[in-house]
């Protein structure tokens, strides 16, 4: 029978994330919570974080703190320095750290780095996105090739881990056209690399484009064989697909993320932002605007907030855990969780077998190659009761 876990068996989150919601101007594709050409709010916004940080009332001790975006290196240096002093002072991180900043290519210069250097990251995700002229212009990027190689110049030797992430799948985009995408970074030799299929969410201007027939996404087959593809040519090049979309070498697994894929606890700060403490699951408002204007009258940013009960809290794990490429320990799951894999989805397991889309081996159930590529289509099938 399932049990559940008692209210104390909650952990003390050990990551947190800031959001910064600015960019110098919001992609076709793009429906992270931002404002683009709005610098005049970045000054109030700075305020408005330390106050809402401030109501943690006690420095919360990290081993994780992802600062994104937005764009968090369109501040200005002295801007970055302030928000980085804040982020650390109410994270204090512990020995064995990971501080991980998004960046743009186009921000890159010697004075934000030297500013990342001096406030402890040891991680830039630097969004490169493509390295061809066409994509990045379909894609709406302010960038172009040699602006990322000059940005991972100057952060490769700085930090101790650079990553990029890559689009694919972009309208019009050939198979050899993303191979050669793939071969631009490796060239580059960061140490991590996230692949993502172009989606179009509704709200974008990439949808409405869509809709009217002005862009045509990709067929599904094309899609596949460039996911493939990625597959292929980065693990023969020494990288770890370690998660549906991610690939590293080795010790430079982003630790952040692999917090969420273990169903972890986490902090949040900013406009937008999601945390999971104690079992309850918020989210604060996505308008910036109304973000500033709640915690400038001391009243509590929170637009969504939800109590997860021990079965939903099983079935968000199980699905985030089969992200991973190692898998489900199925015994350890089921002590850490209450509920085995088959209390929560017996039926669908067995199809799941079936078609080769799971295999179990021994105690560990894990996605096969074939059920990478439909894995998104899966996960429904668990998180319902």
């Amino acid at each position: 029978m399932p049990t559940c876990r008692s209210e104390a068996a909650f952990s003390e989150p050990r990551a947190a994330y800031v959001h910064v919601p600015f960019c110098a101007r919001r992609c076709g594709y793009c429906n992270f919570t931002l404002v683009a050409g709005r610098d005049d709010l970045i000054g109030p916004y700075l305020v408005a974080l330390e106050k809402e940080l401030s109501w943690l009332v006690a420095p919360r001790p990290v081993d994780t703190l992802f600062v994104g975006g937005g764009t968090p290196t369109h501040l200005a240096p002295r801007q970055l320095d302030r928000l980085l002093k804040l982020a650390t002072q109410w994270f204090p991180l512990n020995r064995e750290y990971e501080l991980s900043v998004e960046a743009n290519p186009i921000d890159i210069d010697a004075e934000r780095v030297a500013v990342l250097v001096e406030r402890g990251v040891n991680r830039v995700s630097l969004g490169a996105q493509s390295f061809r002229p066409a994509k990045l212009r379909l894609l709406e990027r302010d960038h172009d090739r040699e602006t990322i190689e000059a940005a991972a110049e100057l952060l490769r030797p700085a930090v101790g881990s650079l990553s990029l992430d890559l689009i694919f799948g972009a309208p019009g985009e050939t198979l050899d056209d993303w191979r050669r995408d793939l071969e631009a970074a490796l060239a580059l030799a960061p140490h991590h690399i996230s692949t993502y299929g172009l989606t179009f969410e509704l709200g974008t201007t990439f949808f409405a484009r869509r809709s009217k027939g002005v862009l045509r996404p990709l067929d599904e087959d094309a899609e596949r064989a460039m996911y493939e593809c990625a597959i292929d040519t980065l693990t023969a090049s020494g990288y770890e697909h370690y998660e549906v979309s991610n690939f590293a070498l080795a010790g430079h697994r982003c630790r952040h993320n692999e917090a969420y894929w273990n169903a972890d606890a986490y902090f949040a700060a900013g406009p937008g932002a999601a945390r999971y403490v104690d079992g309850v699951r918020e989210a604060n408002h996505k308008s910036t605007l109304a973000y500033l204007k709640r915690v400038g009258a001391g009243q509590s940013p929170v637009a969504e907030r939800e109590r997860l009960d021990a079965e939903d809290r099983a079935r968000e794990a199980l699905v985030l855990g089969l992200r991973r490429m190692q898998g489900v320990r199925l015994t350890a799951f089921a002590e850490r969780f209450g509920f085995s894999v088959r209390d929560l989805g017996d039926r669908a397991l067995a199809k799941h077998l079936e078609q080769g889309w799971l295999v179990l081996e021994g105690d560990r159930l894990r996605l096969t190659r074939e059920g990478l590529m439909v894995s998104d289509s899966l996960w429904g099938e668990y998180l319902r009761r």
